[in-house]
């Protein structure tokens, strides 16, 4: 994920569900902490979690299906809830974290076309 700067487990067993992780971020001038709290480990078929950060708490829920040998659909569903100030950075700007959600579902594509 572009941005990344680092990834520190916090508590659980990584990657079960109710495991956290510390993410930071640098985003331009801003730097972002998101607390990453694993809901669903289905896999192959689900990979589920939750992304807080201040005045954001993002569900996202992933689906894999394997279509083929070589081919998997990838499904994604995203909810953005917003609190305080974020709330009208989010109504003004909703195109910004549909765009933010998109390049790193490019990055992820990218990624596990060529690795």
């Amino acid at each position: 994920m572009e941005g990344l700067q680092s990834f520190e487990h916090l508590s659980g067993t990584p990657g079960e569900v109710g495991s956290k992780a510390r993410m930071q971020f640098q985003m331009g001038k801003r730097n972002i902490e998101m607390i990453e709290t694993v809901t669903v480990r289905n896999l192959p078929h689900e990979f589920s979690g939750t992304y807080d950060a201040k005045g954001v708490h993002n569900i996202v829920k992933n689906y894999f299906k394997a279509i083929d040998d070589k081919t998997t659909l990838y499904t994604t569903d995203q909810e953005f809830q917003f609190k305080g100030f974020m709330k009208l950075i989010g109504a003004l700007m909703p195109g910004a974290f549909k765009k933010q959600s998109m390049k790193y579902l490019h990055d992820f594509k990218n990624f596990a076309e060529k690795n």
